[in-house]
């Protein structure tokens, strides 16, 4: 049996958190704080979602609920529903923009199907992300996708063992040390760092070295020399 990869989806195969810094920029616009930068309203923000994640999970409706939150810390001026709607009609609006394959990804994906077995494994809202992947045109290229609530390494090792991937002979690929790089080498997998320059900034994190080994490229492509 050929070995796998295991290949992460937002911001290594089509893009993603640009979407969601354009509708914060749409938010701190209508927010108009009088004394706090836009770096500064992230901060407040990123506080909110880090601490909501581990109620609400990811993906756009609960990105809507969190700068919704933080409006109503940080608004300097009476508001309403009308208002409420606005800020949650900023990450609405993140699906119905369309999907934008990163260059390179499908040709890429086509030249590694016949020499490894492709593994989707991506975390956040289920529906939002199988609509995100049949909208891309890419799912034909996976055996199986496994959507998660968070990557860390006892998911790793969950779906390592029910698809009895041998760690070692294994591959993580994708953009976010926190979710891709880490738990995988954590867990004992190898794991291949895709650097995206819009990585949301809460799924940055400082590279532990563990039982596996490391491979940073510089864009997807860029598999086809290793692989």
């Amino acid at each position: 049996m050929l070995p796998w990869l295991l290949i992460d989806a937002d911001d290594t195969l089509w893009e993603n958190n640009v979407y969601f810094e354009q509708a914060f920029d749409r938010f701190v616009e209508f927010l108009n704080h009088s004394r706090l930068s836009p770096p500064q309203v992230r901060e407040v923000l990123d506080e909110i979602e880090a601490a909501n994640v581990k109620l609400h999970g990811y993906g756009s409706a609960n990105f809507g609920r969190n700068l919704k939150e933080c409006f109503a810390r940080l608004a300097e001026r009476h508001y309403g529903d009308g208002d409420l709607a606005i800020v949650l009609g900023f990450a609405g609006a993140i699906l119905d923009r369309p999907m934008e394959v990163i260059p390179g990804v499908e040709e890429t994906l086509q030249y590694l199907k016949g020499r490894r077995r492709l593994l989707l494994f991506t975390k956040g809202h289920p529906d939002e992300q199988k609509l995100k992947l049949g909208r891309s045109g890419l799912a034909g290229y996976f055996e199986h996708c496994e959507i998660v609530r968070e990557k860390d390494a006892e998911n790793y090792r969950r779906v390592a063992a029910a698809h009895d991937m041998t760690p070692l002979e294994t591959w993580m690929v994708g953009n976010s040390p926190k979710s891709d790089i880490n738990p995988a080498l954590e867990a004992g997998l190898n794991a291949v760092l895709v650097p995206h320059p819009q990585t949301w900034s809460l799924e940055k994190q400082k590279i532990v070295p563990g039982r596996g080994r490391l491979l940073v490229v510089e864009k997807f492509s860029d598999l086809k020399r290793y692989f």
